[in-house]
């Protein structure tokens, strides 16, 4: 997150139990609140893979009072999309009901499960055929930002070129099951080339074929109350199909109401 540190005022946690690291927070402050950075696509609370819903709970209590006892009435949480779970993860889904976490925000994304059947509508096919018929190479940079040095493996850059001129090109961000579109773009030649159908039908069927999951991230506007139309109708002719991430507003003094989960 160093490379926008300073649009934030920092509050990142670190949980322990005992003198060992279980949960992480990526945080930042404004004014009385703290939300889920918002210097982060994903985030949320993280939790080591062996911990159990008793000990989710635990942290979230702490969480919530730590958070009181400084001054800090909300807490904002953006919860991680399932499809970037290792394992199931829904404890906070469940502890957040029980706080009487209020909805602020549900995004749509659009992500496609390799390991089913892909059904790719005609118009994308159409569109790769002809970029196919002009033989446009996809090339991987070997760096992009300081984001590429400091994560090599995980971040890859993929470019369509009509002879030396780039025609477009995505940003993939990857992790174990998935590989996530963050960047998109095209220049005005792209339904003329079929440049950017190219690409994605390329990166599904060929590069990232053995993921789980190709994600190509949100097409929502304003907050998570409109969706932009054609873009989610160009995603869906991959293929994709929809998945949403949650968004919370927590009061943290209600961090009380966890100590009667348990019977």
């Amino acid at each position: 997150m160093e490379y926008h540190q300073n649009q934030f005022e920092d509050f990142s946690l670190l949980i322990f139990k005992n003198d060992k690291l279980i949960a992480i927070l990526p945080a930042n402050k404004v004014d009385n609140a703290v939300y889920s950075h918002q210097g982060l696509t994903y985030g949320g609370l993280v939790f080591s893979k062996s911990i159990k819903f008793e000990v989710v709970l635990n942290v979230f209590k702490n969480l919530l009072l730590y958070l009181q006892e400084n001054e800090i009435s909300k807490l904002i949480l953006k919860q991680l999309p399932a499809i970037y779970t290792n394992l199931p993860n829904d404890e906070l889904q469940y502890l957040s009901f029980i706080v009487k976490a209020k909805l602020l925000r549900r995004d749509v994304l659009s992500s496609i499960y390799l390991n089913s059947p892909i059904k790719i509508s005609n118009n994308r096919l159409e569109g790769f055929k002809k970029a196919k018929h002009f033989q446009l190479p996809i090339h991987t940079l070997e760096e992009i930002t300081l984001l590429k040095n400091r994560f090599p493996n995980n971040i890859r850059q993929f470019n369509v070129y009509d002879e030396n001129t780039i025609v477009a090109g995505t940003t993939i961000f990857e992790t174990k099951h998935v590989a996530h579109a963050q960047y998109i773009s095209a220049n005005q030649t792209k339904n003329q080339l079929g440049s950017l159908d190219y690409l994605f039908v390329y990166l599904i069927t060929e590069v990232f074929k053995n993921k789980t999951v190709f994600d190509f991230g949100t097409s929502n506007e304003n907050q998570g109350l409109h969706i932009n139309k054609g873009l989610q109708f160009w995603k869906e002719g991959f293929g994709a199909r929809s998945v949403t991430q949650d968004f919370y507003e927590i009061e943290t003094k209600n961090h009380i109401l966890l100590d009667t989960v348990f019977i």
